[in-house]
This record gives structure tokens, sequence and C-alpha cells, in this order.
């Protein structure tokens, strides 16, 4: 048994998992403390991974070297690739998992990870000298010494769970909740407020009437989130099915609404505008009479199923009654009501980009405790503060992602630039360049920046650059292919697209809306002889990299050249070289903002909210500039 460790992380779920492995990959002896080792990566809410930028964190995530994809994918049992009719900065995968292989998945990769180690306790404050983090204290009266310490306690701090007017605490159900940290975290002058988040009910398959539902198939092509070409798909998959709410459930729900923790006054923290409970819903839209459920299969074989969309706190009589006015649900047998949940998070605005707190060293936050909701989000954090901690610890460079270059850079820059006001979750919306973050190029632009750190293994680096290389072999081809009218014009006609009235470039026609590589390789042999000579195992995901660089290159190449103009002020460094409070030429409001954040660079005081671009000209002016 060891006492002493190079990284510490609290929490087993998402963020922890990553964070652990990590640090541990990296080379640091890691010790994962978690209140239940049969919980490990427990899928607290929907048992889903992925979704509208969600996908794209995952798919980041697997290109550093992260093992959320890689579970996800063996654990799958329905993948779908969203937004496929809009252009391919949208495309975000989605899979539907097996709750209980997920777990056991994770389980087995931390157990079998190098220099990382499992400790089953409750982490109940740390060990803090001259603002640096030395140690975590548990529960069993155990004190663990650190070089660097990551807190991921998701939902557990002061977590307090509602059905109705019956509150337990909790960090989710059957679970207890952790008490001590956040105490000692405000003592020492941390800004800390309460969430709200929620979770459906759980119903049991047998009495549902699916001949009353309609079907969601999933797809079954060569789509998944690991780039690594042995991770596959291995349980039978599963569709997922669509019902409706009626005027008589919201009828029943609007009767209960004086019992809803939400609306009696019984909840006072902040929920999520963008994953609103079922009674949020028929208040805020008050106008429709109809919203849709997804009723969700839980596992391979199991029963339960989660009602995605019908999220509530409200008691389980008023669930049940409103849930038996669906018509496939008109017979429901319920495992467990869905609950809110109130817990305990810091202000993000405290942390570095490195996720390393500003007011001890060697601390870091990732997960819901800075703010976020969802699994990918806290996954993604958790990565980048495990990296950290190692970097930390052995005297690296700090490893910082741009907004530029990952969804998770934009994530974690938007947190300490920015703050919360609600549970923080990823959309496209949220990028500028989201043409630039796509879930198909993820590897090309972060595994060799995890390669050159030491996270990614050559494996992996050697995946990428022969892919590279297939990618960009094609693409020449279809630059340098001539085609004539008369071995062409036909086939073109019959594919819906215009004649060629005189030779072009294979390249011209793959831009056409109407035409692909595929389809092309059916009639021009050349072609086909090209394809079929790529690596038969990633031939399709090569295609559709090559096709998408070729269709989209006027866009990509546009926002580059933005991207690199802001850059320029990201090279700025701000951060002690002004003494704000004194700048009379700024606003009040800029001052008070500029010394809470404290931002690292001119750019990052570009993006914090009230900080004017005449600001921003005036510290230019004071750097030199």
């Amino acid at each position: 048994m060891r006492f002493e460790y190079d990284v510490i992380v609290i929490g087993g779920g998402h963020a922890g998992c990553e964070a652990a492995c990590a640090a541990a990959n990296l080379g640091s002896s890691t010790l994962l403390i978690t209140l239940d080792m049969n919980k490990i990566a427990q899928m607290s809410c929907n048992p889903a991974v992925g979704g509208i930028a969600k996908g794209q964190i995952v798919r980041e995530i697997d290109a550093l070297g992260g093992f959320m994809g890689i579970v996800t994918d063996r654990s799958a049992i329905q993948f779908r690739m969203l937004n496929r009719s809009k252009g391919p900065a949208m495309w975000s995968p989605r899979a539907q998992s097996d709750r209980m292989r997920f777990m056991a998945e994770w389980r087995n990769v931390i157990e079998n990870t190098p220099n990382l180690y499992i400790w089953q306790d409750d982490a109940i404050g740390f060990v803090i000298e001259n603002d640096i983090v030395m140690g975590v204290k548990t529960a069993f009266g155990v004190e663990f010494k650190a070089k660097a310490v990551v807190l991921t306690a998701g939902t557990f701090l002061n977590g307090l769970m509602h059905v109705g007017r019956v509150q337990i605490k909790g960090g989710r159900v059957s679970e207890p909740a952790s008490h001590g940290i956040t105490e000692q975290l405000r003592d020492l002058g941390f800004v800390t407020e309460r969430m709200k988040t929620g979770t459906p009910v759980r119903i049991d398959a047998r009495s549902i009437n699916f001949d009353l539902a309609e079907m969601q198939e999933g797809d079954n092509d060569y789509h998944k989130f690991s780039y690594m070409p042995d991770v596959k798909r291995e349980l039978k998959q599963r569709p997922c099915w669509i019902v409706n709410t009626n005027s008589e459930v919201h009828e029943i729900l609007r009767e209960g609404l004086p019992e809803s923790p939400l609306y009696n006054g019984q909840i006072q923290s902040i929920g999520p505008r963008y994953c609103p409970s079922i009674e949020t819903k028929i208040v805020t839209f008050a106008d429709k009479d109809s919203h849709q459920l997804f009723l969700e299969p839980e596992g391979e074989t199991t029963n339960e199923y989660y009602v995605n969309g019908f999220s509530s706190s409200l008691p389980l009589e008023v669930q049940f009654n409103a849930l038996k006015k669906v018509p496939a649900l008109e017979n429901v047998q319920i495992y467990r009501p869905g609950y809110a949940i109130e817990y305990d998070f810091f202000d993000p605005t405290q942390l570095k980009h490195t996720l390393e707190t500003k007011k001890v060293q060697n601390l870091f936050f990732a997960g819901q405790v800075n703010g976020t909701t969802g699994y990918e989000e806290a996954a993604g954090q958790g990565l980048i503060a495990g990296i950290n901690a190692h970097q930390n610890v052995v005297g690296g460079e700090p490893f910082v992602l741009g907004r530029d270059e990952a969804y998770i850079g934009v994530l974690i820059d938007d947190l300490v630039t920015k703050g919360v006001d609600e549970p923080y979750r990823m959309f496209t919306s949220r990028a500028e360049y989201r043409i630039l973050l796509r879930q198909d190029d993820a590897d090309m632009r972060l595994t060799e920046k995890s390669y050159k750190l030491g996270l990614a293994s050559n494996q992996r680096y050697e995946l990428m650059v022969s892919k590279r290389e297939q990618r960009d072999a094609l693409v020449d081809f279809c630059k340098e292919f001539s085609i004539k009218p008369a071995l062409i014009n036909a086939d073109l006609e019959r594919m819906g697209t215009s004649p060629l009235k005189e030779g072009c470039k294979l390249y011209s026609l793959v831009l056409r809306p109407q035409l692909d590589i595929n389809k092309l390789a059916e009639v021009i042999q050349p072609l086909k002889n090209f394809i079929d000579k790529l690596e038969e195992a990633r031939r399709e995901e090569i295609i559709e990299a090559a096709e998408i660089l070729i269709k989209y290159q006027g866009y990509i190449d546009r926002e580059k050249m933005i991207a690199e103009k802001v850059m320029r002020l990201e090279h700025i460094k701000l951060r002690g070289k002004l003494k704000y409070s004194d700048i009379q030429a700024i606003s009040t409001e800029a001052r008070q903002k500029l010394e809470k954040i404290d931002p690292e660079t001119v750019a990052q005081a570009a993006r914090i909210p009230g900080i004017s671009p005449s600001d921003i000209n005036i510290l230019l002016l004071l750097l030199g500039r």
C-alpha cells in the first residue's frame, strides 16, 4: 500500500477517468479516489455519448489518446451520425451505450493502466501548505500525499436530490453526497455556488406498446468514435423509439406544478436552459400541446428504458399519471422516478487555461465542479487537467488548446474567460471556427500534439500519418487526372448533372454537389483502381476525408486566414504586465473584470464580456503595441 503519489484524482466519473489515465500514461504515479469502485464511469443520466458538438469533443479526446471514444464504440448498441443533411462542420456522432458494459470497459481500462491505482473512499479535504496542495484527506482517516490533485467530484459536493417535496442527500440515486471539500475551499476564498440538473424516469420495456411508437434505427456504416481501426462496435444494435406527449399529459403536469421543487421555491439554484425539465417545457412553451419523447434502451439485453425528454422533479404520482396518458405508455411500469439534483460548483474564472486553480498551486478542477453539464464536456476537461497535473509534476510546459484547434479549447476558454450563469453545454454555435473543428479531422489536428507530449502512442501517430498520406494522395490524383467529355457525359447526365463542354480535371467534378468520389469511381476505372489501393480497413474514412477537403477547401482556407489574424493577439502576453486599477482610460466595468479574470493574453481579454474594442486598443497602447 502506497501513501504518496505524483497525482491524485478525486472522483471516478467521466472527467476523473480521463484525468487519471492521462496522468498515469504520461508516467505519473496516479491514485484515483472514488466513492464506489463498482460505479466507475457511471452514466448518471442518459446512457448515450456524443451528439451535436459533443460528438466532436469525443473524437478529439480519442485523437489525443483518451479513452471515451474507445469505450463508447465497444459498448455501443446504436450509432448515428447527426446532421448529415448539413455541411461537415455540423456532422456530429452519437452512440447509445449499454450502461453496464460502458462501466465494465472503463473499469478494465483503469485496472490495466500502468502507474494507476484505485482507492475506494470519500475525499473530505485537501492538505494545503503555503497555497500549494500537498495531499488529500479521506473519511477513513487516511492522508495521501501528492504533488498535484485533480478534483472531479461531479454532482457529489453537498448533493441534494428532489422528487416532489421529498429530499434525499446524495450525489446520485442510492449514492451518498460528499461533504467537506466545498467548505474548506470556501474558507480559502474560492467562490462557490449551487447548480441544478435532473434525470428522467426509467421504465420497463415490457410495459411499452411499441406498436404505438415510431422506430428510430441507427446507422450501419463505417462511422464510429475511435480513430483506431481495430476498435469496433461489438454488441447487438438496438433501435430507439419516438412517442409524443399530448394535451392530457400537459394538463396533469400543470396541475402538479405547485408540488414541483422548481416552481414552489424548494430549488433556488441554476438549471440548464438547453436541457429543460418537462415541467419547464410546458411552462416555457405553453402554446405547444405536444413534445417528443425518445424511449432509449439502457443496454443490449435489459428491459430498462430511459425516457429522454421527460426529465422531472415532480412527485412520483404526477410523473406516473402523466406518462400513462401517452398511448404507448398506457400500462407503464416505472423502475424509478425522475429527480432533480442540486450540487456545489466553483466559478471557473478562478482557473487558468490549464484548469489549475489560481489560488492554490497544483490543484486542478475538471467536470461539473466547473459548472458544465454532460459526460463529454467533463471528459474533455478531465483529459486536459490530467495532462497538466502531470506537466506540473515534471516541470513541463502547460498543455493548452486554442479555440481554432479544438472544441475542447473553446470549452475551456469559455469557462475561464466568461464564467457560467447556467450549466455549460457545448454547441457548434459556440465555436467561431467550426469548419476547422470538424469531427472527421480531429486526428489531423491533435494527434501529433499529443504524440509530442508523450500521450498518444506510436501506433496512433503512425496511423494518423498513414491516413494523411493516403488522403492527400487521393486529393492529388483528383487534381491531376483529366476527364474528356466523350468518356463521361452520358454518365453525368444519368447522375443528374450537366455534361462537360470541354475536358477538365477530376477535381472539378468532385466539387459538384450531385457527385462524390464513390459515384465517380463507378464510371471512371482509373479512379476505382486508385481507391482499391487505399488501406481497406479505413478506405471509406479516407475517401470521406479527401472529399471534404476538396469540396470545402475554400471555406477552410478562409477560416484559417481569419483564425491566423485573431491568433496574433493570442501571442501578446498580458498577465502581470499592467495594473488594471490604475488605468483610468478604460471603464470601471472593464477594470473590475480584468482584475477578476486576470487574462493570460490580449486575445483572452477581448473575449471577456464587457470588454470593448476601445478597451483592447488602450491595453495594446500601454503594452507598446
